[in-house]
């Protein structure tokens, strides 16, 4: 197999044709002091089978969140994907992960985004949702510019317990603007957002769980917000906590985003993930994204299209209402396989077994000398503080193949405060000897420390 397309016979004719007298001769628009004065270090090119050894090689190196004790969180969550998922979205109905503009076609794609949208309304208890965005962290952005548009404000207050990478997101999206108030990393609560609101807030950003695995109380955030004509916009990043947590809709939000990976997709080295977005809906004609709507054709059929909103209006730059024209297809469809085999008692028993997951982690953690449980309240996910840094002992816990969680020092650097906090999560996954195995490993790491 040849990897370059064209032949010396094909390239000496193409540049005889524009007047070249090499390949060379094309880049001598280019300084000199840009140009390499050595080859590229680079392997040399090597016969099929050898480079897949070699990539065989390579990826045997890694370790995969299945090989051992895995307690990994913060936003991205090791749970089972039934075989049934990948079989289904590889057959030829699904085989395109791209949005279709072409509904005459495209009747089963747009039929499982239609059903997509429905469960998501369903799952966050609001009245409407779009057929996914990128992930929850732009989802998250999205819903921020969203506030802005329905209340002619400006003013967006970030919670200390929101997703660092999540703050991060929509700081870049709103251009560092004067009117975003990010409030500080709280592993201890939520600080003092709704302090914070006044006349000219457009919305508060809550999660929860939150970062650290706090539960947050919506309805009184819900009330304070509204009483200020402000919008609330609830965040989660775990997706399962909705099959036992009352629906944010429910408890009065107006714009929820979550990242959907738990359900129907493996972590993937962090992504491709799917965001899901739901709202109520007086606030439809202001939702970024695609909508998949049902219709009837000539003969009374039912059928799907994409409505309210035309691809052309995407390109309207800052007077459009988002620059996203597409969707997260293909794990769209595997988050609604997933649910859809799951049903909505099976996702009750899902989540009811990942927050028992959680107490058995807690109970152990609680017994390690030295460790102190932050949590209250919890889903799944909990922050412990050690009484030393944390990021040592993770590293120490991954050489006897434990991977212990996330130092909270990785993602909020230079914070002192947060040097001793670890961040640990459990699922369904999670087996009472993973657990067991976690609390001997902390336990002997900080008796040697001690001693």
């Amino acid at each position: 197999m040849r990897y370059l397309p064209h032949s010396d016979a094909e390239r000496a004719e193409m540049l005889a044709v524009i007047g070249a007298t090499s390949a060379e001769a094309l880049f001598s628009a280019v300084p000199k002091s840009a140009l390499l004065d050595r080859p590229v270090d680079l392997p040399s090119h090597s016969p099929e089978f050898l480079v897949e050894a070699r990539m065989r090689a390579l990826g045997g190196k890694n370790r995969a969140a299945g090989d051992g004790p895995f307690f990994v969180g913060a936003g991205a969550y090791r749970h089972h994907v039934p075989a049934t998922v990948d079989h289904l979205i590889q057959r030829s109905e699904w085989l395109t992960a791209y949005t279709p503009y072409q509904p005459e076609v495209s009747q089963g794609t747009l039929q499982m985004l239609f059903e997509f949208q429905t469960q998501v309304a369903h799952l966050t208890g609001m009245e409407v949702a779009n057929a996914s965005m990128y992930d929850g962290s732009t989802a998250t952005a999205e819903a921020a510019l969203m506030a802005r548009r329905l209340t002619r404000k400006d003013r967006i207050i970030l919670s200390g317990g929101l997703h660092p990478h999540y703050r991060d997101v929509v700081r870049t999206y709103l251009d560092n603007s004067d009117d975003l108030i990010c409030l500080p990393a709280s592993p201890e609560g939520q600080g003092d957002i709704l302090d914070r609101i006044d006349d000219d807030t457009a919305a508060i950003v809550i999660q929860t769980p939150d970062f650290f695995g706090h539960l947050r109380d919506l309805k009184r955030a819900a009330d304070a917000i509204h009483s200020k004509g402000g919008l609330l916009i609830v965040v989660v990043t775990e997706v399962v906590s909705l099959g036992l947590l009352e629906a944010p809709g429910a408890l009065g939000a107006d714009i929820v985003v979550c990242e959907g990976q738990s359900i129907g997709n493996a972590l993937n080295y962090g992504g491709p993930y799917v965001g899901l977005m739901a709202t109520k809906k007086e606030f439809i004609r202001q939702m970024p994204g695609r909508l998949c709507g049902e219709t009837v054709d000539a003969d009374g059929n039912r059928g799907f299209v994409l409505t309210l909103s035309t691809r052309e209006q995407h390109i309207r730059r800052e007077k459009a209402t988002s620059n996203i024209c597409t969707n997260s297809g293909l794990c769209a469809l595997a988050f609604s396989i997933h649910l859809g085999l799951l049903g909505e008692a099976g996702l009750t028993r899902l989540a009811r077994l990942n927050h028992q997951r959680g107490i058995r982690l807690s109970k152990a953690l609680r017994a390690v000398p030295g460790v102190e449980l932050l949590n209250q309240t919890f889903f799944n996910e909990m922050t412990i503080r050690l009484p030393i840094p944390a990021a040592p002992v993770v590293e120490l816990l991954a050489r006897a193949d434990v991977l212990a969680g996330v130092p909270v020092s990785r993602l909020i650097p230079d914070d002192p405060a947060v040097e001793n906090l670890l961040i640990v999560a459990a699922t369904e996954l999670t087996t009472d000897q993973d657990i067991d195995m976690l609390g001997e490993c902390l336990h002997a790491v900080l008796s040697e420390e001690a001693a």
